[in-house]
């Protein structure tokens, strides 16, 4: 087989999977990338470097993985001097083993040493090029077994909001407020992949904010694995800090900041004191994301998860008391080990009873060196593959019994920019809801459009 001619020098392609806060994270990657003088391209055989920003949270996203990684073998294959690299949660989990699991790999680094890489990324280009500046060169490759791999996962305190970023022009930006979680549930792998809750410096949060305001974001995403408990750590070590409820505050005095989202909440801390900021704070949008994860307190104890269902039905009601209106949206597992009809049953009664405006379902995903993966009970894969689809079957019908109420009525929508099909406008709710629209319209316009359509997951709408 002919080999593919050799990409041009200095170029760079990235692919994220994953979480919000991959597509953070993202953003910071391509600010090393683009430091050490690589240019973007959009396809992998393009590219000198290829930059995978991994997710294994669930077994699916390690399957997607491995088609591209497979891909980049072949590329690599084809011109041995590309340099292939693994950033993310699966590094992280696999440690040095992920050189093994994947030979291809020359760099791999985790999301808590995400401020290492550029270092890391610098020592590969300068052996592979001969020269300590650049990657114009190209000179034999070496054996696989010289070859120079680079890795680090932990890098104590630095967190990687306060890394410089690359962003896509819009109207809207991701802001990391904190990461980690110590909360372990037993199912969930976060806590080992992302490290123990850190909290980013008030001042700083707020002085990005600014500086994206003043770069014409209207609207910031405020990301946590566990928001809530922001500041609660640097508490703990004798460091003075606000709540999260003071720091929405503080982000609702800064001038031209249009709206403010935040994610992910657990329900065990959704204080009073947060609820009563979110009623007071008028940029704070319409929109709780709140995972429940199952309706049956038996599962919920299995899961570790620390509340019953009538602790979670007390604070959506405390929640919605507050702020009329306000959507809330969940997470669902079905088939967690275990799981009996009527446990399932009772998730099915608390999507009823919550009226969740939509929800993200998931079937179970066994992680390695969780305590849920090695419960007894495992539930057989196709039952889970049923419950998640009577699950969908539920969540989809209220959604559009909802959605439809809303067929009339005048919104307010923040405009992104084209529909993916090109044919009309594309902007979002304050509680979060999609609309593609017909009229004038320009990204970062604030609009209100009348809702002419709805269907179980968007609306549709006219200026």
């Amino acid at each position: 087989m002919t080999a593919s001619p050799s990409p041009s020098p200095g170029t760079y392609y990235l692919h994220s999977f994953g979480c919000q806060m991959n597509e953070h994270d993202a953003e910071r990657i391509r600010a090393v990338a683009e430091g050490l003088g690589l240019r973007r391209v959009g396809e992998p055989q393009d590219g000198d470097v290829l930059i995978y920003n991994t997710c294994t949270v669930r077994q699916s996203a390690d399957e997607r993985l491995a088609g591209h990684v497979s891909l980049a073998t072949r590329l690599k294959r084809e011109d041995p001097r590309r340099v292939v690299v693994l950033a993310g949660c699966l590094p992280q989990a696999q440690g040095e083993q992920v050189f093994r699991t994947f030979p291809c790999v020359d760099v791999a680094v985790g999301p808590q040493a995400l401020p290492q890489l550029r270092e890391l990324l610098a020592a590969v280009l300068a052996r592979r090029s001969g020269a300590a500046g650049g990657t114009a060169s190209r000179p034999a490759p070496a054996p696989s077994s010289d070859r120079p791999r680079r890795s680090c996962f932990d890098d104590g305190e630095r967190l990687s909001g306060d890394l410089p970023a690359v962003r896509e022009p819009s109207c809207q930006a991701w802001v990391q407020v904190m990461s980690g979680c110590t909360n372990r549930c037993s199912y969930c792998i976060v806590p080992d992949v992302r490290g123990r809750e850190r909290s980013r410096d008030a001042d700083d949060i707020v002085a990005e904010v600014r500086g994206l305001v003043a770069d014409g974001v209207q609207e910031v995403t405020l990301l946590g694995q566990n928001v809530n408990a922001y500041g609660l750590d640097l508490r703990r070590r004798g460091v003075p800090s606000i709540g999260f409820a003071a720091l929405l505050r503080r982000l609702d005095a800064v001038e031209g900041l249009s709206r403010i989202r935040f994610m992910t909440s657990h329900p065990r801390d959704l204080s009073d004191e947060l609820i009563a900021a979110m009623a007071d704070c008028t940029s704070v949008c319409e929109h709780l994301h709140l995972p429940a994860q199952s309706g049956s307190d038996r599962v919920l104890r299995a899961m570790r998860r620390g509340y019953s269902v009538a602790w979670y039905l007390d604070r959506l009601a405390a929640v919605r008391g507050a702020v009329p209106g306000i959507s809330v949206t969940t997470d669902l597992i079905a088939g967690f080990p275990g799981e009996s009809d009527d446990d399932f049953q009772a998730t099915l009664d608390l999507v009823r009873r919550a009226g969740f405006d939509a929800a993200f379902t998931f079937v179970f995903s066994p992680r390695p060196g969780t305590p849920a993966a090695e419960l007894p009970a495992q539930v057989p894969f196709e039952v889970r593959r049923d419950r998640v689809r009577r699950l969908i079957a539920l969540t989809q019908a209220q959604s559009l019994e909802r959605h439809s109420r809303l067929v009339g009525r005048v919104m307010e929508v923040l405009v992104e920019g084209r529909s993916r099909r090109g044919d009309c406008w594309r902007g979002r709710t304050r509680d979060n809801l999609t609309v593609n629209f017909t009229g004038a319209a320009r990204p970062g316009a604030l609009l209100d459009v009348r809702i002419t359509q709805a269907t179980s997951t968007t609306l549709k709408g006219c200026v």
